[in-house]
Parts: structure tokens; sequence; C-alpha cells
């Protein structure tokens, strides 16, 4: 993620499922650099809405997910370096759940509603 100005920081969006924030913007043009395979949000301004969350807390910022422990903790390892929130408000449509898992992916809410032991 790049520098991001104060008068931008009420576009900051964090995905649903792997819970980068990045400009609803960068969103819409780049899609998302870990779920889109699965989401597919690039140039889907709807789907944008429906799949990332303005309601978010706490940032970590991970230059280098495959070795950080933080990464590890949050189920961040193997995503690509950014800021990633600690826990994202809101629930994935059902049909997005269902067609990410019928292309082999694994939906676990950012929201804090699955437990360790649950995931």
């Amino acid at each position: 993620m790049s520098f991001v100005p104060g008068t931008q920081q009420r576009y900051l969006r964090a995905c649903m499922v792997c819970s980068i924030v990045q400009v609803q913007q960068r969103f819409i043009r780049e899609g998302c650099p870990n779920c889109e395979t699965y989401l597919g949000l690039q140039n889907r301004p709807d789907l944008v809405q429906e799949c990332t969350s303005q309601v978010f807390e706490g940032l970590i910022t991970l230059a280098d997910p495959s070795t950080s422990w933080v990464a590890r903790w949050q189920r961040l390892d193997g995503y690509v370096p950014g800021v990633y929130a600690i826990k994202v408000v809101g629930q994935l449509p059902e049909e997005t759940v269902q067609n990410m898992e019928d292309a082999g992916g694994r939906y676990i809410p950012r929201d804090g509603t699955v437990h360790d032991d649950d995931a």
C-alpha cells in the first residue's frame, strides 16, 4: 500500500477475505492482490462494495508475510506485503462464499466470529 493522504483515508476499505487495506479506487482498478482469483473485484464497483468493508479495527504492516509470526497469528502468511486490518466487520454474501469454496478457496471471517479451534 502506498502513502494515503489524509483526505483519502475515508476511502480506505478492507477485504473481507484477506483483510488487506486499500483505497476503494485501487480495489476497483486492480482488484484484491490476494483474492482476485476468487472475488473478481477488478472493474466491479458493486462487488467491491459487497466484498470489502469500511469498518475495520487496527492495522498491521507486513513487509515479509512469509517469515512474520504476526502474519501467521493473523492467518496472513502467504499473502502479499502490505497493510492489513486486524479485524474486518462484515460478512461476504453467501453466493460469494459458495463461489469461493467451489473454486477451492476457504472463507474464514475476519470479524472474529470464527475462533482458532474452528478454523
